[in-house]
């Protein structure tokens, strides 16, 4: 038996008042509630029905996470959806019926019978990347590795080591410094 296709193009007939027809496919539903529900705030992406699947972000696949079912006159959705953590699920999830129901009926003129939104998960993702940029604009020191410390050292040294003058310019400083101090005492001597 076939795998059943959730939002193949189906054609249903909508009658106009001038005698033709007007037909919607299940995609341009699903686009048109994928659009509406991803417009509202707090809303952290949608999931594969079910939920049990990837997590699809704001701006991929519109139609995942969507289930319509087209009549003539009539339409529902149903919205598997994650919210980001910290925002009123009750209030989100009323905000995307309104609003899929909205666009759906200015859209189309198709009445809404329904929109079910099925709230899968919490994200936490908003939180992480929030942290990441955190840690990142305190510019934290990286460790380095022991192998990277081993060669850190060893700059270290070579760098120690250009700072510090040859044995021969060492002792003719000293012996500069020491004539230095003999002048000194001889003119306050004088």
């Amino acid at each position: 038996m076939a795998k059943k296709e959730e939002n193949v193009a189906m054609i249903t007939d909508n009658p106009s008042t001038d005698g033709g027809v007007i037909t919607y496919a299940n995609e341009v539903i699903a686009i048109i509630a994928g659009v509406a529900a991803n417009e509202i705030k707090g809303l952290a992406g949608m999931v594969t029905t079910g939920g049990l699947g990837e997590i699809i972000g704001k701006n991929r696949n519109i139609t995942r996470g969507v289930k319509v079912e087209v009549g003539t006159e009539e339409t529902s959705v149903d919205l598997y959806v994650m919210i980001e953590y910290g925002q009123p699920i009750q209030k989100v999830a009323k905000e995307v019926q309104e609003n899929v129901r909205k666009n759906i009926e200015a859209m189309t003129g198709l009445h809404v019978v329904r929109v079910d939104v099925h709230v899968q998960g919490v994200s936490f993702e908003k939180e992480r990347q929030e942290a990441q940029q955190t840690l990142s604009s305190a510019q934290m020191p990286v460790l380095n590795a022991p192998e990277d410390s081993e060669k850190s050292e060893k700059s270290d040294v070579q760098v120690e080591d250009k700072k510090t003058p040859p044995k021969s310019k060492r002792e003719s400083s000293a012996r500069k410094s020491t004539k230095n101090k003999k002048q000194d005492k001889e003119e306050q001597a004088e």
